[in-house]
């Protein structure tokens, strides 16, 4: 009886932790962002709380069944779509201005200026992002949706753990390459880096916008 409880508990979170380690650990928006923040030292923590904690409601969200409502409305996905473009294509050409800019500016000159900007901006940075979604409402939420009700809550635990274990090491890690972006070299690749990447996202939204419409 023992033995089968343990079973119960352990899967789904090992599970979970494992499905959320693997979706999210891939470099993108999110992650990029985190690393970059990371590296002023400022508002760091802060911003791998909100992402932590945004991807625990979203998960449970996806769990609860929510992933089928969002991606069954055309509306919805309208809307993240344009919203996402229109912030990810803003976003990748002020990395795309900062990559070209003369001169190098040190990791603290690059620090969001306040506690309030650096929440809109994480916030934006997530929520923004339909693959956001994808991953951990429609994914992950699918994955955990499985499980019998009685140990959805582990899987959700076990996803949430990695999602804290990712953001944090990430963010406090960053730390040690400040050394290695003391080179203004550096901070022009990791820019390039992000406008490549928000602008191949946002591509993709504006299309997903257009096939919408159409």
């Amino acid at each position: 009886m023992r033995e089968n409880r343990v079973s119960e508990i352990s899967v789904p979170l090992s599970q979970g932790f494992l499905a959320s380690l693997g979706l999210i650990i891939a470099i993108g928006t999110q992650n990029a962002f985190v690393l970059s923040q990371g590296l002023t030292r400022q508002f760091n923590l802060l911003i791998a709380t909100i992402c932590c904690t945004t991807d625990a409601l979203l998960i449970t969200a996806g769990v609860l069944g929510m992933g089928l409502l969002i991606t069954e409305n055309p509306v919805l996905l309208l809307v993240a779509a344009v919203g996402g473009g229109l912030f990810l294509t803003a976003y990748s050409l002020r990395a795309l201005h900062s990559a070209f800019y003369s001169g190098a500016l040190e990791a603290s000159e690059r620090a969001l200026p306040n506690v309030k900007a650096a929440i809109i901006t994480t916030y934006a940075i997530t929520l923004l992002n339909p693959h956001v979604y994808l991953d951990t409402v429609v994914l992950i939420g699918s994955i955990g949706g499985r499980y019998p009700a009685d140990q959805q809550s582990w899987f959700i635990l076990g996803a949430t753990l990695a999602s804290v274990t990712w953001f944090y090491s990430l963010s406090i890690g960053a730390r040690y390459l400040g050394p290695l972006f003391k080179s203004p070299k550096a901070w022009r690749i990791l820019d390039l880096s992000v406008s490549l990447m928000m602008g191949i996202l946002a591509f993709g939204l504006w299309r997903q916008a257009a096939e919408l419409l159409s």
